[in-house]
């Protein structure tokens, strides 16, 4: 695997010896590090090492006019409160090694060009949609349960939420600068690496859950289109980063859309067994089996059904349209989101996705 060329410039030696000995423990087979006190012999290194990414404390006054085009840069800070300094990046160097280490990876991957070295792997991920045929049945909620299901299990589980208003954070939390909006920039500019700009802004939860947080604004996420989900999804896939990559989305049977759910292993509709949800589901399901019906593959041998919120006084499965219905769970009067993932979470439901 290709290593990053990381030159770090750092007038106190204490801190440049202790976060050289921390990224040689952590990240040894991601970076080539070279270390400096002083500029002239960094800046005379640069070009003959060909350093991809060079970090400087703000000690130093850096002429990045003179830098290499190839390679990125940032100032050391200490406070986490300063943007930019000398009108550059900045990262805090008081901060977690796994935060410092992804900041560096989104400095790398927007200026490198065709760097296919640094994949992470040749498996292609497990890929399941779940979707809301009819609102208010929880699909978010769900599809949030399936990926804490898997990560429980020991299974490297992405959540990734490309509902236009949607949000991971109501489900998943952890620290990092980066959101779906630098995803979305990325995408947009085809300049980054996308496949190490994905890396450099996942966050992974405490539940062991690994999600991108939800964008700025949800304005951003209108600018996604189907072929931007399927570049972000192919490229998540051919990574072999994840077990089982879990698509939280709306539903929509456009003919870009039924393209897009072609890429997954399954695709799971949520409804909650009342009479308006059935509705919708049985008549979403003869819309897709009449637009299927000159297709190469089929969705629909793919799709199988989940009941959330469902009542044993008002609910009733669809037992008549030829889907595998793999199981369920009833509505969790006044508990929070956070009570009801716990709950479905544990749910052994999930193993019949695959």
């Amino acid at each position: 695997m290709m290593k990053i060329k990381l030159a770090i410039l750092e007038s106190d030696r204490v801190y440049l010896n202790r976060i050289v000995n921390v990224f040689g423990a952590k990240c040894a087979d991601k970076f080539e590090i070279y270390s400096f006190t002083d500029m002239d012999a960094a800046l005379s290194t640069l070009e003959s090492a060909k350093i991809e990414v060079l970090i400087a404390s703000d000690a130093f006054e850096v002429d990045v006019s003179k830098l290499p085009k190839r390679c990125g840069f940032a100032y050391f800070v200490d406070s986490a409160d300063i943007e930019t300094f000398n009108g550059q990046r900045v990262i805090c160097k008081f901060q977690k090694i796994d935060l410092i280490y992804k900041q560096i990876l989104s400095i790398y991957s927007e200026n490198a060009s065709n760097v296919s070295g640094l994949k992470l792997g040749d498996d292609s991920s497990k890929i399941l949609f779940f979707q809301p045929v009819s609102g208010g049945t929880g699909a978010s909620t769900m599809a949030a349960a399936c990926a804490t299901y898997f990560a429980s299990k020991g299974k490297k589980t992405l959540y990734l939420n490309l509902e236009k208003f949607g949000s991971s954070g109501v489900f998943f939390e952890a620290e990092g600068q980066f959101d779906m909006s630098d995803i979305i920039f990325a995408l947009k500019s085809k300049k980054a690496n996308l496949s190490i700009k994905l890396e450099s802004c996942v966050k992974q939860a405490e539940n062991g859950v690994c999600f991108y947080a939800q964008s700025k604004i949800a304005l951003d996420m209108m600018e996604l289109s189907y072929e931007d989900i399927t570049r972000l999804i192919n490229e998540l896939s051919l990574t072999g980063s994840y077990d089982y990559i879990v698509v939280d989305t709306d539903f929509s049977i456009e003919k870009d859309a039924l393209n897009l759910y072609r890429k997954a292993h399954t695709v799971v509709w949520v409804g909650d067994g009342s009479e308006m949800s059935n509705i919708k589901l049985f008549r979403a399901f003869n819309a897709m089996k009449t637009l299927e019906q000159s297709a190469d593959s089929s969705i629909l041998n793919r799709l199988v059904l989940i009941y959330n919120k469902f009542s044993n006084k008002t609910s009733k499965t669809l037992d008549d349209i030829g889907v595998k219905n793999i199981g369920g769970a009833p509505r969790f009067e006044h508990a929070t989101a956070a009570q009801v993932l716990q709950q479905l979470s544990g749910m052994e439901m999930f193993d019949k996705l695959m």
